[in-house]
């Protein structure tokens, strides 16, 4: 009897595996580039936190022995006007990228999230003023507003991270505010109030799971356009400074000089900011068409 019953037990054990892996594939196999682009997203992840194992050069020492060396067997992509090895930089840079895209992305898409399911909420006056102040800062494009912040706050890691997040905040909060104004007016929302429960407990346990949708899909956008800001932000003198690793920093130091007389200089942190950004419009695109109902059986 019990063999027979750890026999059951493997059988569904098995068969939970094997419907787990089936969908696994059949995700896969309907959205093939969302796959790609996670799957660049995952190899940009383990890289930057293996950086310390991966290479054994520094990304912050000058060797002015090796400027300039072309890619070879030592230098699978060369080194810079420093002698620091690109590959190396690159890989490093993948951290600051990471970093300032997720941190930038999650912070900025949850205040929006929480900022626009309150304003739907309250409705009314708080809503018409709330949206207008909304309208101002979407006014401005990704890369002004993301200026006119580091320009006052100044340069570095945190402050581009602000400078960056500041942006998404009105974007996600009008996107979460249009699904969140359709949930206000659920019966169960009502239900809430006559029950006696406040209003933070309605916005956080009734609304909020309801919006995830939106807010996700906005999150996994977000994170391209992020490490795209940064890159500018960097290549122009207003992102993170050196020595620290970042692909637009790498940019600002070889993209006109050595365009001609050292091209991978460029080239390689060039394709490390077109694949990033790319494959996470991937995944973005992906997310979207599998959290939106109106797309979900295209």
């Amino acid at each position: 009897m019990a063999v027979s019953e750890v026999a059951a037990e493997g059988i569904v054990l098995e068969d939970s595996r094997d419907t787990f892996g089936q969908k696994v594939w059949d995700l896969v196999r309907r959205k093939p580039l969302g796959a790609a682009g996670a799957f660049v997203v995952l190899f940009l992840l383990v890289i930057a936190l293996l950086a310390d194992f991966i290479t054994v050069y520094d990304p912050v020492k000058n060797s002015y022995d090796s400027m300039h060396v072309p890619p070879n067997a030592e230098h699978w992509m060369g080194t810079d006007q420093f002698g620091r090895d690109i590959l190396t930089r690159i890989i490093y840079g993948a951290r600051t990228a990471l970093l300032v895209g997720f941190v930038a992305s999650f912070i900025g898409s949850t205040l929006g999230l929480m900022l626009g399911v309150t304003s739907a909420y309250f409705g009314g006056r708080f809503d018409l003023i709330f949206q207008r102040i909304m309208d101002i800062f979407m006014s401005f494009p990704l890369i002004i507003m993301a200026l006119a912040v580091v320009s006052i706050m100044g340069t570095g890691t945190d402050k581009v991270i602000f400078a960056i997040m500041i942006p998404f905040i009105p974007r996600c909060a009008r996107v979460v505010r249009a699904s969140a104004l359709a949930v206000r007016e659920i019966p169960y929302v009502d239900a809430a109030r006559t029950l006696g429960f406040n209003h933070k407990r309605i916005i956080l346990r009734h609304m909020v799971p309801n919006v995830m949708a939106p807010y996700l899909i906005m999150l996994t956008s977000f994170m391209g356009q992020a490490i795209l800001l940064e890159a500018s932000l960097s290549y122009l003198g207003l992102g993170v400074q050196e020595p620290t690793p970042a692909w637009g920093l790498m940019l600002q130091g070889g993209a006109e000089e050595y365009a001609e007389s050292a091209p991978w200089i460029p080239i390689f942190p060039g394709l490390a900011i077109t694949i990033g950004v790319f494959a996470f419009n991937l995944l973005g695109d992906a997310v979207r068409d599998t959290l939106d109902p109106r797309l979900r059986s295209q």
